[in-house]
């Protein structure tokens, strides 16, 4: 049988190491990663921080990431994945373009709430200024998203569901923007509000706003 690859993390509190497998320990820093990214700030985030809040050396950290860009770009994607797998659940809701679309909002938001650094880190200098790769990551995924949107709101509007006067991928941007606006409301607001109540919300809001006539 083939037995799996273990790594020795040694601990800064304690002579004795830490055993993890590869794998579970490079979640663990991506993981911390992104908590630590909600605690302070995601252009507060240093090599040092991490090793030090998981408990061990900042060389043990570089033999999973050997720069903090790789670092980064694990985050990244780790986060596209997640939204990535909650799309295809919510395409696989409902028959109806409407109900397709408002899963997809409600998908975008539970995955907001679940990873709540992920607002003020599409902000963040890391992404905009310092790294390239971590901003054409994050940069896809949200060109998906306005993709997927379109899609529903053109075949609603194909069906008579939604006013056919305005462009598809104009629509699609309306919604986007809502997405983001709340998001950044409940961030800076202490997050004293359901996110995905009231993103829904104002969803149907917008909805009945774009509703064809007699819908």
């Amino acid at each position: 049988m083939r037995l799996p690859k273990y790594v020795c993390d040694y601990s800064l509190t304690s002579r004795c190491p830490v055993r993890k497998s590869a794998e579970l320990r490079k979640a663990e820093i991506v993981a911390t990663v992104l908590d630590l990214a909600d605690g302070i700030g995601p252009d507060r985030v240093t090599t040092g921080a991490v090793a030090s809040q998981i408990g061990v050396t900042q060389a043990a950290l570089f033999r999973h990431f050997p720069t903090k860009d790789a670092l980064w770009q694990a985050v990244a994607e780790h986060v596209a994945e997640g939204l990535a797998l909650a799309w295809d659940g919510a395409l696989n809701l409902g028959d109806g373009p409407l109900v397709r679309l408002r899963a997809l909002i409600a998908a975008q938001f539970a995955q907001i709430a679940a990873t709540p650094a992920l607002p003020m880190l599409l902000f963040s200098r890391e992404l905009n200024v310092t790294n390239a790769e971590l901003r054409a990551t994050f940069h896809g995924r949200l060109t998906t998203f306005h993709g997927l949107l379109a899609t529903e709101i053109r075949t609603a509007q194909e069906a008579g569901v939604l006013r056919g006067d305005m462009p598809a991928n104009d629509a699609a941007v309306l919604l986007t923007s809502l997405v983001q606006g709340v998001a950044i409301r409940w961030a800076l607001g202490a997050r004293d509000f359901d996110l995905r109540a009231e993103g829904l919300r104002l969803f149907d809001v917008q909805c009945r706003l774009l509703a064809a006539e007699g819908k």
